[in-house]
């Protein structure tokens, strides 16, 4: 049962080579960033950058491009 127990923390401390892989395609700094944010702050932020996407959304509507 010891042996058991030493290569299960071993395989714990291996890194997972899927995680590692998409790891380097993750900004961690802006993750830690909102995680210093209150739920609260975080709930305004997401409704500024809805509101944001709205306007965008309106403007588009409102001057469509022509396609060529």
């Amino acid at each position: 049962m010891t042996e058991s127990l030493s290569e299960n923390r071993a395989s714990e401390l291996e890194p997972d080579p899927v995680i590692e892989a998409y790891k380097k395609d993750v900004d961690r700094t802006l993750i830690r960033e909102n995680l210093r944010l209150t739920v609260e702050e975080r709930f305004e932020k997401l409704m500024r950058l809805q509101q944001f996407a709205e306007e965008l959304r309106n403007a588009g509507s409102r001057n469509p491009q022509k396609t060529r």
